[in-house]
């Protein structure tokens, strides 16, 4: 395996065309993904739409991507973390899913604390962005908590809208002097 990036408790790494089973099972418990499409997604749509996708970044953007989390105490897939390009090629957008069972234990905060530091650090990146359902207060606390700040409420236009839907998605970001200052604080 090779390490895309390493915290305390996680380990990250690339996805493989194997890794079918793995997103499966993640895309299958409805409130993993409840804030997301509201329903499992399809096995047939992992790996024709999805797991392709995730490919397809790698093969463009040697470092950004989406990457399997794996605890390291004793190797649970605990889900994955994405770092996004963007429309500018000097902010990325940072996200993860990870499972039920790894909920309520730090790991998105610490896995999102880390893509933020690669972000700045490693990248130069200058801005650092994600967002949310305006309702979904769980991922809206691991942001605040890894140094996102609330930047703004958005609307858009959805055919099947998700329960909360009506009050709109959340943006939240930081940038490379914002971070900066916080690691010198």
């Amino acid at each position: 395996m090779i390490v895309y990036l390493e915290t305390e408790r996680l380990v990250m790494r690339r996805f493989t065309a194997d890794d079918v089973e793995l997103l499966v099972g993640l895309d299958s418990d409805l409130e993993v993904m409840r804030f997301l499409t509201g329903q499992v997604t399809p096995r047939e749509e992992i790996e024709n739409v999805v797991l392709p996708a995730i490919l397809a970044v790698y093969a463009e953007h040697q470092e950004l991507g989406t990457f399997a989390a794996y605890q390291k105490a004793d190797g649970a897939f605990v889900g994955w973390f994405g770092m996004q390009p963007t429309k500018d090629p000097e902010v990325v957008g940072v996200g993860y899913r990870l499972n039920r069972t790894a909920w309520g234990k730090g790991y998105a905060t610490e896995g999102t604390k880390a893509l933020i530091d690669k972000a700045f650090g490693e990248l130069g990146m200058d801005r650092v962005v994600a967002d949310t359902m305006a309702v979904n207060h769980r991922s809206r606390a691991v942001m605040r908590r890894s140094g996102l700040r609330f930047i703004r409420v958005y609307h858009e236009h959805f055919d099947d809208p998700l329960p909360g839907t009506e009050f709109g998605e959340v943006e939240y970001a930081v940038d490379r002097r914002t971070w900066e200052a916080g690691r010198r604080a």
